[in-house]
């Protein structure tokens, strides 16, 4: 894992077309263009890139967001996207690229990093649902066991409430899941 280079911007932004492309219609340019919004923007904390043979075959960003607590807003990390190159998936790289943006995140002074994602595969790399500390999803649309954090530091007690994202991710409409696949997802859940 490295943090990314300027030449690596082409191949980031295609191994997470790769890696999403398999599982959206659109073939994963929904996700490259956000990213390519949150690289533009003030927004991009760190990336990091898994690199191969002189290749990347992954990739993880870490942008900012806030807690909207009763007392201030505090600023936070959130993880996304996270992209395996689908020919190098189940060989690790997720969960060395988790672990990379977990630290990323914690070498800025973040109090939390929180993602929206799978708890199974994330709950083994040592997520949990952010509900459980008092953390609101920033949208209805995101499935409350699929809302994560890990704490990176010791949370006052008035640490708590709606996390918000950046404008971009709103403008991308990438704040959650929508019908029909956000019923699927709830359903796989039990929460729907």
């Amino acid at each position: 894992m490295r943090p990314v280079e300027a030449r690596d911007a082409d191949a980031v932004l295609g191994v997470v077309r790769a890696a999403f492309g398999a599982h959206d219609p659109d073939g994963g340019v929904k996700v490259a263009d956000l990213w390519g919004d949150v690289r533009a923007s003030d927004h991009l904390l760190a990336e990091r890139v898994a690199v191969l043979d002189g290749q990347v075959v992954g990739h993880v960003g870490v942008s900012r967001c806030w807690i909207d607590a009763r007392r201030e807003l505090v600023e936070a990390c959130m993880l996304s996207p996270l992209s395996t190159a689908p020919a190098h998936e189940r060989r690790g790289i997720g969960t060395a690229l988790v672990a990379a943006a977990v630290e990323a995140a914690r070498e800025l002074g973040c109090p939390a990093i929180f993602l929206e994602g799978s708890p199974d595969f994330y709950g083994r790399r040592g997520f949990e649902p952010a509900a459980t500390y008092g953390f609101e999803a920033p949208s209805v649309r995101v499935p409350a066991p699929a809302f994560q954090l890990v704490l990176l530091s010791e949370v006052p007690d008035w640490l708590s409430g709606r996390v918000v994202y950046p404008d971009v991710w709103w403008r991308h409409d990438s704040t959650g899941l929508r019908d029909p696949d956000l019923a699927e997802v709830e359903k796989a859940l039990g929460t729907g």
